[in-house]
């Protein structure tokens, strides 16, 4: 990224994190980040400062079914597998990240999947 791009970028973030921060009531927070090749997925618990769930297309059971990292099915697929691993844990309801990342594309569907799979934001 060019350096004007990623400090839009930066501020993005940080305003969406800054609104979870007044919001979020306690609740885990489920981050997204997504690389050119690969998309990755986190639930987090900012009380505790720990990771409780993680998922990613680089996940040996995901890395053999998927022909990419970067595409929607990619991201459907992270997003189930990052709900599933979450409700294991006794995580049900989450705020969703996303980041500096426009809601559109892998990460919609990242997040819809999630939702499939049982978790609520």
């Amino acid at each position: 990224m060019s350096s004007k791009t990623n400090v839009l970028y930066e501020k993005r973030r940080q305003r969406v994190r800054s609104r979870l921060a007044r919001t979020n009531k306690g609740r885990p927070r489920l981050s997204v980040f997504r690389s050119s090749k690969h998309i990755y997925a986190q639930v987090i618990d900012d009380v505790a400062g720990r990771t409780v769930a993680s998922a990613s297309t680089l996940d040996e059971s995901l890395r053999e079914g998927l022909k990419t990292g970067a595409n929607k099915d990619a991201a459907i697929a992270v997003g189930k597998l990052v709900a599933e691993r979450a409700k294991a844990a006794g995580i049900t309801t989450v705020v969703f990240d996303r980041g500096g990342y426009i809601f559109h594309g892998r990460v919609k569907a990242l997040a819809d999947a999630a939702r499939e799979g049982g978790l609520e934001f």
